[in-house]
């Protein structure tokens, strides 16, 4: 038997519990041997739940039992989490975590306690919920160079934009049923800023760069400023608007970003809906694949946190290798990245004069839309299209084409 302690019983804890038990038998086969939860590390008491006599209020009753092979960390955050994840690793405990802020901030640094140790840090649910993209970068994809990495990573922006493109319906109200169904936080900024979307990316470039990337210095725009005009000008051009998280390797390196564009229908994620999530990856040799499901939820990201587990139990006096060092990764500067753009402007600015400023293109006029257009340009850099649109009269906003 394999005893497993889970930290934080909130949605996916509980969800990590109830699929170890639903699936016992199963995952016992699967795994080599039956794995137990002896732990649940939670503040609060749950005097009506079944599982009340495992919850335990004190991290080290759980260091100090040598009969916990594999901690759980479901928490979340970056504060007490780490703290407990750093201190499991270091007692020689196997970790699995779906805490994507924790693997973003502190993958590299973890990943390097546990290879020494010679056990395993794993993290398949940091990323798409249940959709198995990292380990399928990890394993099945080892034989490839990916070259690109385009996703929508997060499905409350996802579930709002399809809601806005759907209905008609504005931003700000969309955003309002979200946080009432319990697909967005009260404070929804990580979602809606790209912020979440932006940790994912830096997983999955580090991983496929092999060395750490930061989040932070992932070029990030939300969801906040995208309108129904916008929603319009992609109908006219049988296009969707979707936040995608993407990083191409370009030249000698890697640029990556997260920001809203108008992807055609044509393209792999244009009916992705809904809190659904989607990733799509191109290796040199693979070409074109696509990994689709839920991106999150109580269930699918337990069911992907406990393959993590049932992978450490059949390594459990090993370690798996995943090439992710410590080494920070550079990436190139995003402003290299080439894009067409959808910019729309007020009527007064002469189109000869959007012409001269951005070259060859099309106008696009949308129904409805009094006072205004849309020019579609031709392939520019972000540091063209920068320089270009601050000296454009009248413009009301832009967005990239994928």
């Amino acid at each position: 038997m394999i005893n497993i302690a889970v930290l934080g019983y909130g949605t996916i804890g509980s969800g990590v519990v109830e699929v170890v038990e639903k699936n016992a038998s199963s995952i016992a086969e699967r795994a080599g041997d039956r794995i137990q939860v002896k732990y649940i590390l939670d503040l609060k008491d749950f005097p009506e739940d079944p599982h009340a006599g495992l919850i335990v209020h004190d991290i080290d009753q759980i260091l100090n039992d040598d009969d916990i092979k594999i901690v759980v960390e479901t928490m979340g955050g970056t504060g007490a989490a780490y703290t407990f994840v750093k201190a499991a690793l270091e007692k020689g405990k196997h970790v699995a975590t779906s805490n994507k802020a924790l693997v973003a901030r502190y993958g590299a640094e973890l990943m390097d306690i546990a290879k020494k140790a010679n056990i395993n840090f794993l993290f398949e649910a940091s990323v798409g919920g249940g959709i198995p993209i990292i380990r399928t970068i990890n394993s099945s994809l080892t034989a490839d160079e990916i070259e690109e990495i385009t996703g929508i990573m997060n499905g409350t922006t996802n579930y709002i934009l399809t809601k806005m493109d759907n209905e008609g319906a504005p931003f700000d109200e969309v955003l309002k049923e979200a946080q009432e169904l319990g697909y967005a936080e009260a404070d929804p900024t990580d979602d809606v800023e790209g912020y979440d979307a932006s940790r994912k990316i830096a997983i999955l470039t580090s991983l496929v760069t092999g060395r750490h990337v930061d989040f932070e210095e992932i070029y990030t725009e939300g969801i906040t400023k995208i309108s129904q005009a916008d929603m319009k000008y992609a109908a006219k051009l049988c296009r969707r608007v979707k936040l995608l998280a993407t990083m191409k390797k370009i030249e000698d390196g890697y640029v990556a970003m997260v920001a809203p564009f108008m992807i055609s229908d044509e393209h792999p994620l244009y009916n992705v809906h809904d809190v659904f999530n989607a990733i799509f990856v191109h290796g040199n040799v693979l070409d074109d694949a696509m990994f689709y499901g839920r991106g999150a939820g109580k269930l699918p990201t337990a069911s992907a946190v406990v393959a993590d587990v049932v992978d450490i139990a059949k390594h459990l006096h090993r370690s798996i290798h995943i090439s992710w060092s410590s080494h920070k990764m550079d990436l190139l500067d995003q402003s290299k990245a080439v894009f067409r753009y959808l910019v729309r402007v007020d009527d007064s600015t002469g189109k000869d004069e959007l012409k001269d400023i951005l070259g060859e293109g099309q106008i696009v006029l949308v129904d409805g839309m009094p006072g205004e257009y849309g020019y579609l340009t031709a392939e520019l850099s972000e540091g063209e299209m920068n320089e270009k649109y601050e000296t454009i009269p009248g413009t009301k906003g832009r967005l990239r084409l994928a």
